[in-house]
């Protein structure tokens, strides 16, 4: 038997077509990518949260000559919230890049581990996290629950 999976996003021109809100925010991720540390990919990767008491947090990337030990701009983000605001809901997130060798004119997607911690920070808080893609100029994409990137995913009720 064969099944469809649909995926539904909203895609923008650019920032010029977001909400005031949501164009501060995705302003604020591309700023903040200055602050990643990123000497080997030259890939710099900030994301920022509004949370649902109106404050605001920032992470970004944070690479290290032993791969491994790096970590995504999205899982400091989380950790920061998690020891800084625990139980405190993100309402948007967003998500931007610069980078010295590739033009950031489109939308990234977080990677699978990324992925995956925030579909368990949504599945922890009960609350979906709304996410907003961009670059530096470009297209955007807002998809309106982090779960819908990660289909079939692994959760806690396998542990069960």
């Amino acid at each position: 038997m064969q099944h469809t999976l649909a995926f539904e996003y909203e895609s923008y021109a650019g920032i010029h077509e977001l909400s005031k809100e949501d164009a501060w925010l995705l302003q604020e991720a591309r700023k903040v990518t200055v602050n990643a540390y990123a000497p080997y990919s030259n890939f710099h990767v900030g994301a920022v949260a509004m949370m649902a008491n109106g404050q605001v947090v920032t992470g970004t990337n944070q690479e290290n000559a032993s791969y491994p030990v790096g970590i995504c701009a999205e899982r400091v983000l989380l950790g920061t919230i998690a020891t800084l605001q625990p139980n405190v809901e993100i309402v948007s997130m967003a998500i931007s890049y610069s980078s010295d060798s590739v033009k950031s004119d489109h939308p990234i997607s977080p990677c699978g581990m990324c992925r995956q911690a925030l579909l368990e920070y949504e599945t922890r808080l009960h609350k979906p996290i709304r996410l907003i893609l961009g670059g530096m100029e470009g297209k955007v994409f807002i998809i309106k629950t982090a779960s819908l990137l990660l289909p079939f995913a692994f959760t806690s009720s396998e542990l069960k």
